[in-house]
């Protein structure tokens, strides 16, 4: 049996005018099976989300990059 989907997500790659933003979701609600389409309007909490994670994963390829010296 295979799942089925009533939500697809689109993630862009930064932060997009919504007025740039308006071919893609025009073309997107070209598509089959497409009932709407809309916008998530960036805000305090995902600009804060998005720098831990960017924190966060440059803390660890510094770690890969400049492992610790431990004395055995």
């Amino acid at each position: 049996m295979t799942d089925r989907y009533h939500t697809l997500i689109v993630v862009l790659n930064d932060d997009t005018r919504d007025d740039d933003c308006k071919p893609l979701i025009d073309a997107i609600l070209m598509l089959k099976g497409v009932a709407s389409v809309s916008g998530a309007v960036a805000d305090l909490g995902s600009h804060m989300a998005e720098e831990r994670a960017r924190l966060e994963i440059g803390q660890k390829l510094l770690g890969i990059c400049y492992p610790s010296r431990k004395s055995v």
